[in-house]
C-alpha cells in the first residue's frame, strides 16, 4: 500500500481526530433518536470534507482517490452514517469534475466544496434494483425547451438535504440497448418532485434514505451532465468506480471499529483466571478478524490505485467492495461472540457495527451483482 503524501497523510489524522473528539462520545444520542447530525455536518463543512473530490481550482481539496478512502475509513470508524452524508456527494462531484461542462463546473463545483450545495444521486428503481437497464424514469423534450421527468427512484440518501440530484434516466426511450438512451440530469429540488418520509432502516440511523417522486419535474437544457444526451451510462459507470471504493472504505471503517471493540475487551475481560484473548476459541477470532480487516483495506487501497492512475477499475472496486463488504460483516458478527452476551446490549457499540454492516452489501449494486461484474471482466481480461 503506497504511503499518502505528507499533506494528505495530515488531512486523515485531522479527521481521525474529529472523529474521536467530536463524535464517538456522542453517537448513541443520534442513533436512540435517528436524529440527522446537523452539528456534525456543519464541523465536516469546516474540515472541507464535501470538497474532497472538487479540484482545487474550483475551491476543493483534489485529494487523491487513496486518500479519500482513508478519510472514508475515518469518518466510518466513528459512524457509518457520517461516511454515507458525503458518499453520493463526492461520486457526483467526481463526475461534474470529470464530465461536465465548464459551465456546470462552475455553477456547482465551488459550492459544493463547502458543503452549500450537497448532492446525492439517484439510480435504484422500486421495481428495478440493481437492474439499471430496467429502469423507467424517463425524461422527454417539452415545446417551450428543456426536459420533463417522469419516475421514481428509491433508497436515495441524503434526499431531503441536498440540493442538486444526479439522476440516471431515459432519455431516449427507443434506443437499443437501452442503456445508450440513458443521461444523467443535474436537477434541484422543486415544482414536480416529491419526496417521501424517510424510509425506516435496520441501520444506517441518523442520514435519511427516501423516496423520490418524478411528476412531469421540469429540468433545463443544460442540465445534461456534458451536455450530450446518452452518455448517462458511461458516466455513471465510471462514477460507481468511486462509489464502490467509497463503499468499500466505509466497509473496512466499520470492521475496525469492531477489531478495536472486541480487542480492547478480550484483553479487559477475564474468564478462569486469564484475559479472554489467551483462550484459543478468542484467540482465533481476533487472528481471524485482523487478517480481513487488513486484507479488505489493501484491496480497498488497490481499487483507489487504479482509479488514481487513470485505469479502468470495475473489476478492482467490486472485488474491494465484495470483500470488504463480507468482511465487515462476519467481523462485526464475532465481535459480537467475543463480547458475549453483553455484544446483544446497546450499551456497547458493537451491535451497532452488525446492524451497519449488511448496508454495504447491499448498497451501491449488491454483492451478487459484483460478481457478476467481477467474473465478466475476470474472464475479458484471461481470453483464451
Amino acid at each position: 500500500m503506497t504511503a499518502l503524501p505528507a499533506h494528505e497523510q495530515e488531512f486523515v489524522a485531522l479527521t481521525a481526530e474529529f472523529v474521536d473528539r467530536r463524535v464517538r462520545p456522542r453517537v448513541a444520542e443520534f442513533e436512540a433518536e435517528d436524529r440527522y447530525p446537523e452539528d456534525f455536518i456543519e464541523e465536516m463543512k469546516a474540515l472541507g470534507l464535501f470538497g474532497l473530490l472538487v479540484p482545487e481550482e474550483h475551491g476543493g481539496n483534489g485529494v487523491s482517490t487513496a486518500c479519500f478512502a482513508r478519510i472514508t475509513e475515518e469518518l466510518a470508524r466513528g459512524w457509518m452514517s457520517l461516511a454515507g452524508a458525503i458518499g453520493g456527494h463526492s461520486v457526483i462531484s467526481s463526475l461534474l469534475a470529470t464530465a461536465g461542462t465548464d459551465e456546470q463546473r462552475a455553477r456547482y463545483l465551488p459550492r459544493m466544496a463547502t458543503g452549500e450545495v450537497r448532492a446525492t444521486m439517484a439510480l435504484t428503481e422500486p421495481g428495478g434494483g440493481s437492474d439499471l437497464q430496467a429502469m423507467r424514469t424517463h425524461a422527454v423534450r417539452t415545446e417551450g425547451g428543456g426536459w420533463a421527468v417522469t419516475g421514481s427512484k428509491t433508497w436515495i440518501s441524503n434526499a431531503q438535504h441536498s440540493q442538486l440530484i444526479g439522476l440516471l434516466c431515459r432519455t431516449d426511450r427507443d434506443a437499443v440497448p437501452p442503456h445508450t438512451g440513458m443521461s444523467v440530469l443535474l436537477v434541484e429540488p422543486g415544482e414536480g418532485l416529491e419526496i417521501s418520509a424517510k424510509i425506516p432502516k435496520l441501520g444506517y440511523r441518523g442520514v435519511e434514505a427516501c423516496e423520490l417522486t418524478f411528476d412531469g419535474m421540469p429540468a433545463p437544457d443544460d442540465a445534461v451532465l456534458g451536455g450530450e444526451p446518452g452518455r448517462g451510462w458511461v458516466q455513471m459507470m465510471r462514477g460507481l468506480e468511486v462509489g464502490r471504493v467509497q463503499v468499500a472504505a466505509r466497509a473496512v471503517g466499520v470492521a475496525q471499529a469492531a477489531l478495536a471493540a472486541a480487542t480492547r475487551y478480550a484483553q479487559e475481560r477475564e474468564s478462569f483466571g486469564v484475559p479472554i484473548w489467551k483462550h484459543q476459541s478468542v484467540g482465533n477470532l481476533l487472528a481471524d478478524m485482523a487478517t480481513k480487516v487488513q486484507a479488505a483495506r489493501l484491496l480497498t487501497a488497490d481499487a483507489a490505485g487504479k482509479l488514481d492512475g487513470g485505469a479502468r477499475a470495475d473489476m478492482e472496486a467490486g472485488m474491494a467492495k465484495l470483500f470488504a463488504s463480507e468482511a465487515a460483516m462476519q467481523v462485526a458478527l464475532d465481535a459480537m461472540r467475543v463480547h458475549g452476551g453483553y455484544g446483544y446490549s446497546e450499551e456497547f457499540d458493537v451491535e451497532r457495527y452488525f446492524r451497519d454492516a449488511p448496508l454495504m452489501i447491499l448498497g451501491e449494486g449488491t454483492n451478487e451483482i459484483q460478481r457478476t461484474v467481477i467474473a465478466a471482466q475476470w474472464i475479458a481480461r484471461h481470453p483464451l
